[in-house]
């Protein structure tokens, strides 16, 4: 499978196009070329920064679809005359939810279930779906002794006895995705970031940036669980687009620059904003975690480079300052 070789490129979808890791696969999609780019959003939200993106590209377009997750008829109509589909959409809340049957679990089994079936009524040739490292973690079975690679799956009956409904939610949707596509023959491919900072194009705070947020203002939270490393939003919207176009690309990719414990991370945050009262951990944040800095194989194999961890970081913050969300 691979894009049209021609210069025109065909339409594809990006579901949750408006959001952190959405408005990025846009912009990097249209820096790349395509110029017939379909925009599912939730009704409730607002795309209009999307059509900044549009200045250089006078040629292209950017069809904007209202279609909750759960509304089979409104993704069909998203998808419809695609070629590709980048299925980013999936609840994640900053807040702890009140329903996860309801606010997460069901939208992201049934919200994936409905984008495949549409998928395979208009013979999409490639769905690049945004999974996450909470699809592969936590897994108390897995060798404490072993780095994390794709051949891990989150332990769904653990995410219920410590209420990681996220985690749930995001294994138990990539699971259905798995089953509807190997008895459909529908070409998936699964993309599993780590915890995604950058520059944040749309307005509001999404979850992982408010990870940064959080510990630039003293918070002590470890991230047990939930933690593998950091990718730049930069870097997962290229590889989401790479594992799009390379014909060789299959299965599930790990998207993250590196494994290595919170606490690390952390102290690295603190060396470079020593003036914020940034948390210094003593102890292990991250039990069986074993670091790595080349853990995305996969992705690197296919000519990934990521941007340094510094860079995002600093990028990150700048952002957040920008927005009014962290003092200066």
């Amino acid at each position: 499978m691979a894009t049209s070789s021609s210069s025109t490129k065909e339409a594809v979808l990006v579901t949750g196009a408006n959001g952190f890791i959405g408005s990025w696969v846009v912009k990097t999609l249209l820096e790349n070329g395509y110029t017939d780019i379909h925009c599912s959003i939730h009704p409730s939200t607002d795309p209009s920064h999307l059509f900044s993106f549009l200045d250089p590209f006078p040629e292209a377009k950017l069809s904007i679809f209202r279609a909750d997750l759960l509304d089979a008829a409104a993704i069909s109509k998203a998808v419809e005359g695609c070629a590709g589909v980048f299925h980013v959409a999936s609840p994640c809340t900053l807040e702890d939810p009140k329903d996860p049957e309801l606010d997460l679990i069901q939208p992201a089994v049934q919200g994936t279930l409905n984008m495949l079936r549409a998928a395979k009524e208009f013979n999409v040739r490639r769905v690049v779906v945004t999974s996450s490292i909470s699809s592969l973690i936590p897994n108390p079975k897995w060798d404490e002794n072993k780095v994390i690679d794709e051949t891990s799956w989150t332990d769904t009956d653990f995410c219920k006895s410590v209420q990681k409904w996220y985690s749930l939610s995001k294994t138990l949707a990539e699971i259905d995705a798995w089953k509807f596509a190997k008895e459909n023959g529908l070409d998936m491919v699964t993309i599993h970031p780590s915890t995604v900072l950058g520059t944040m194009l749309q307005p509001g705070l999404n979850a992982s940036s408010a990870v940064l947020l959080q510990l630039l203002q003293g918070s002590n939270n470890p991230q047990e669980h939930q933690w593998l490393g950091v990718i730049d939003v930069r870097d997962l919207a290229k590889a989401q687009l790479l594992l799009f176009e390379s014909p060789a690309a299959s299965g599930r990719y790990l998207a993250t620059n590196g494994i290595y414990q919170f606490s690390e991370f952390a102290l690295k945050v603190s060396q470079l904003f020593p003036d914020y009262p940034v948390y210094r951990f003593t102890e292990l944040t991250n039990r069986g975690i074993v670091s790595c800095k080349d853990a995305a194989k996969k992705l690197i194999g296919l000519g990934l480079v990521f941007t340094p961890l510094e860079e995002t970081i600093l990028e990150s913050a700048q952002s957040l300052k920008a927005k009014g969300l962290l003092s200066q």
